[in-house]
C-alpha cells in the first residue's frame, strides 16, 4: 500500500497529461509538416515524457526547462517561413556601415574588422575562439540548473522567461531586417542567394585544430543564414551575468561569466559571423529585453500572479 500511495503521489494528473500529450501532438505534428522531423526531435520528446513520468521531482524540472524548450522549438519553427520571405535582405548596406564605421586602414585599403582578421588570425586565438563560441548556450544553460538546484527558483525563472523573451525580439529582428553575415559577403559577394547552406567560417579552423567537426555539425542545421541582426550570441551572457549579479553569485564566477561574454563578442567578430553592428545591437537586445520584462511585464498583475504560480509548481 505504500509503494502504490507513493506512486500515485508521484503520478501527474490526468489533466497533466492531457496537456502534455496535445502539446506534444501539436508541436510534432507540426515539425513533421512544416519543417521534418529529425532525430532531436524524437530525443527531446524522449527526454521531456521520462522527466514528466519518472518522478515529482523530474516533473518539476521538465516544466521549469519548458522556457529552453520553447526557445529550441520557435527557432526550429524559423524554418516555416523564412526571414527573407518577409523583408528584403540587407548584404552590402550592413557590410558597408560596419566599414564606415569601424573599417580598419590598411595597405590593401580600408576593411571591415572582419577582413582584417580574416587575413590576420593566430593558432592560439582561432581556440580560444572556438572555446569562447562553445560556452554561447551550454554556460548560460548550466548557470540556469545552477539556480534551480540551489533551490533559487524565483531567480531561475525570470532567468529562463527573459532568455526566452530576448530570444523572441531577436527573431523579430531576424524578421524586420534580414542580414547577411560577413562570411557571405567574403564567399558569396553582395548578391543574395536563397536557402545558402550555413558555414563555419573561422571556426572552421578550430575544427581543423582539433580534429572536431563541432562546429561543421551546428552550423550545418543553422536554420537561416540572413539572420545576422541582431547577434542573439552576443546577447546570452548579458543576460546570464545580470541574473548571476541578481543572484550574489560568487566574484569569480561572475568575473568567470564576464570574460566568457567579452570572449564571444571578440569571437563573433574574428570568426566572420558577425558585423561589430550586430555585436551591439545584441547587446542592446539582451538590456531591452531585461528592462521590458523586469519593469513592464512584472508590473502587470496577471503576469505577475502568472510568475508566482508558475514558482510555486516548480518549487
Amino acid at each position: 500500500m505504500d509503494f502504490k500511495r507513493q506512486l500515485k503521489a508521484g503520478f501527474p494528473s490526468v489533466r497533466e497529461i492531457i496537456t502534455l500529450v496535445a502539446a506534444l501532438a501539436v508541436w510534432m505534428g507540426v515539425t513533421a509538416v512544416f519543417v521534418g522531423i529529425r532525430p532531436e526531435h524524437w530525443l527531446m520528446t524522449l527526454l521531456l515524457i521520462v522527466l514528466f513520468f519518472y518522478g515529482s521531482f523530474t516533473r518539476k524540472l521538465a516544466i521549469a526547462l519548458l522556457p529552453f524548450v520553447v526557445f529550441a522549438i520557435s527557432y526550429d519553427w524559423m524554418r516555416i517561413v523564412p526571414n527573407y520571405e518577409v523583408n528584403p535582405i540587407d548584404v552590402k548596406g550592413l557590410y558597408e556601415a560596419e566599414k564606415h564605421l569601424f573599417g580598419i586602414a590598411t595597405a590593401q585599403g580600408i576593411l571591415t574588422p572582419n577582413e582584417f582578421f580574416a587575413v590576420h588570425h593566430c593558432a592560439v586565438m582561432d581556440f580560444m575562439a572556438g572555446v569562447f563560441y562553445l560556452c554561447w548556450v551550454p554556460v548560460p544553460v548550466l548557470f540556469g540548473l545552477g539556480l534551480y538546484f540551489t533551490r533559487q527558483r524565483r531567480v531561475y525563472l525570470h532567468f529562463a522567461l527573459v532568455f526566452l523573451f530576448v530570444n523572441l525580439l531577436g527573431f523579430v529582428g531576424y524578421y524586420i531586417h534580414p542580414a547577411a553575415p560577413p562570411w557571405y559577403v567574403m564567399h558569396y559577394g553582395f548578391e543574395p542567394v536563397l536557402n545558402t547552406p550555413g558555414d563555419v567560417a573561422g571556426l572552421g579552423r578550430f575544427d581543423e585544430m582539433t580534429g572536431l567537426t563541432v562546429f561543421h555539425g551546428l552550423y550545418g542545421r543553422n536554420a537561416n543564414v540572413f539572420a545576422a541582426v541582431p547577434s542573439l550570441h552576443s546577447a546570452y551572457m548579458v543576460v546570464t551575468l545580470f541574473y548571476a549579479f541578481r543572484a550574489r553569485c560568487a566574484c569569480w564566477l561572475r568575473l568567470t561569466f564576464t570574460v566568457i561574454m567579452c570572449g564571444i563578442w571578440f569571437t563573433a567578430v574574428y570568426s566572420g559571423h558577425h558585423y561589430l553592428i550586430d555585436v551591439m545591437l545584441g547587446i542592446l537586445c539582451a538590456l531591452l529585453g531585461i528592462l521590458l520584462f523586469e519593469q513592464g511585464l512584472m508590473r502587470i498583475p496577471a503576469f505577475r500572479r502568472f510568475v508566482g504560480k508558475y514558482v510555486g509548481y516548480i518549487s
